[in-house]
């Protein structure tokens, strides 16, 4: 199997609404943003598939040596292989890749924040980094393109964190900051529980509530910093967001039923929205 059908297989097997927006991308394009996104899904998949914390770390370590011996022009791993030849062409940087590792090493790190600016750190490495590399390989033409990347990025990755608290949960870790819980009420416990009807209250809801309009405010604020001119090459981070955004919706309709099962959309679904977007153009 060559990088290439690798990093391909990767992605598709992600089922990530991701590889719906890579689709529309022209091949050279389409075959960075794979390779991006596939290591990415690599040195998540570290701390998420992985039980023991201190073989969590090695691994993440191990991936530091190879991103490094990656740049020096030894790749060994197949998705490095793959991502090396769109790098300097797409100014995707050592430190980029290094901040999605370094995100990842939070998680094991620690499993509570205290306050929404110690979850924002967080968020800018496993996702606003993330949205500035994928912005650089749409296509971007004006430095404020980069701000509307990160600020999509956080506004997509609330969305992963409300879709996900029973997930999180079942792996003994809360995202929803810790001053948050106690505003509305909520004790860790209760979320950490996750069984139904144990776990969701009012005061749980009206704390889901409020994660997610801020989640669709940063939506707003991330779509009116995108400039006029970069709109078009930018449509695969737009249909991305609006599946997220019908995602979020989605939740919603469901009154936060996420303890105890995690809301998804149809690949169908998904795929329509990629196609509308495309149309639209928004």
């Amino acid at each position: 199997m060559s990088p290439e059908q690798y990093v391909q297989e990767k992605a598709a097997a992600s089922g990530s609404s991701f590889y719906y927006a890579f689709l529309f991308l022209p091949p050279p394009r389409r075959a960075a943003i794979t390779a991006f996104y596939a290591f990415c899904r690599e040195v998540d998949d570290v701390v998420d598939e992985t039980q023991d914390a201190g073989v969590a770390a090695t691994k993440l370590a191990w991936w530091r040596k190879e991103v490094a011996s990656a740049f020096a022009g030894q790749p060994s791993h197949p998705v490095m292989k793959a991502l090396m030849p769109h790098t300097a062409s797409h100014d995707i940087r050592l430190e980029h890749l290094n901040a999605v590792i370094e995100g990842c090493e939070m998680d094991l790190q620690q499993t509570r924040y205290l306050d929404f600016p110690g979850l924002q750190r967080y968020c800018h490495l496993v996702a606003g980094v993330v949205g500035e590399v994928a912005s650089g390989i749409f296509g971007r033409t004006r430095p404020q393109t980069v701000d509307y990347a990160h600020k999509l990025g956080l506004a997509m990755q609330l969305t992963n964190i409300i879709r996900d608290v029973g997930d999180d949960a079942r792996r003994g870790r809360i995202y929803l900051p810790v001053n948050e819980l106690q505003q509305f009420g909520v004790k860790a416990s209760e979320i950490l529980l996750r069984s139904k009807p144990w776990g969701y209250s009012d005061r749980f809801t009206a704390l889901m509530k409020f994660q997610a309009e801020r989640a669709h405010q940063l939506y707003d604020e991330a779509l009116a910093l995108l400039p006029e001119v970069d709109r078009a090459a930018q449509k695969p981070g737009l249909m991305m967001a609006n599946i997220y955004r019908a995602l979020l919706v989605e939740i919603e309709r469901e009154n936060f039923q996420v303890l105890h099962q995690r809301i998804a959309l149809t690949p169908l679904r998904k795929l329509w929205i990629a196609m509308k977007t495309n149309w639209r153009g928004r």
